[in-house]
């Protein structure tokens, strides 16, 4: 494998919502609209831009484990609503 191109680098996220998702990743939209709906309840908006993004974070290797207990940390930014 060729990891010439990979670069490491850090940056502030600021505020974010996250949710450990288990499960497959066909069933992830669900996971999301909780956190969504956890946001909104607590005063936030969705702040996905060009200098804040969308997450996932692979904890469980897709080859090894079976679909139902795949474990993702799904996260995304938010901003307080003025």
């Amino acid at each position: 494998m060729d990891f010439s191109k990979v670069e490491f680098f850090t940056y502030d996220e600021g505020t974010c919502v996250q949710c450990m998702h288990i499960g497959s990743y066909d069933d992830e939209p669900a996971t999301v609209e909780l956190m969504h709906n956890y946001m909104k309840e607590n005063g936030y908006s969705l702040d996905i831009n060009d200098n804040r993004y969308h997450h996932e974070i692979y904890l469980s290797d897709p080859r090894k484990c079976d679909a139902s207990k795949l474990k993702t940390v799904i996260r995304h930014p938010i901003k307080k609503i003025n």
